[in-house]
């Protein structure tokens, strides 16, 4: 997994903690129970708000108009189930504070 290739899929183990946090952010009106890590391609990208890397920085398309947030999480292919409980909490914090910083509706 390289910078110039955004992995599309999560490792499964992060993406069953993440799911896990899908019930918290329903409490916020947010529901990410069906959500899941998309390619960036052109169409995707026009279709978003914000656009959420994660450790692509500048190898990945940019599109003039669209919102930018890179959250640097280490790769958890391979790591200990620690590490990912790690990451997971990463990314958590991650959300966390783009929620805070969005307008109420």
């Amino acid at each position: 997994m390289t910078a110039s290739t955004p992995p599309v899929l999560l490792d499964e183990r992060l993406a069953s903690g993440i799911a896990s946090l899908a019930l918290r952010y329903r409490g916020r009106g947010v529901d990410l129970t069906d959500a899941f890590p998309k390619p960036l391609t052109d169409e995707v990208v026009q279709a978003a708000d914000i656009v959420i890397t994660m450790g692509c920085g500048d190898a990945c398309p940019i599109v003039p108009g669209r919102g930018y947030l890179d959250w640097p999480v280490t790769d958890p292919e391979g790591a200990p189930i620690a590490v990912v409980r790690g990451i997971r909490d990463e990314i958590d914090a991650h959300i966390t504070e783009l929620l805070d910083s969005l307008p109420s509706s």
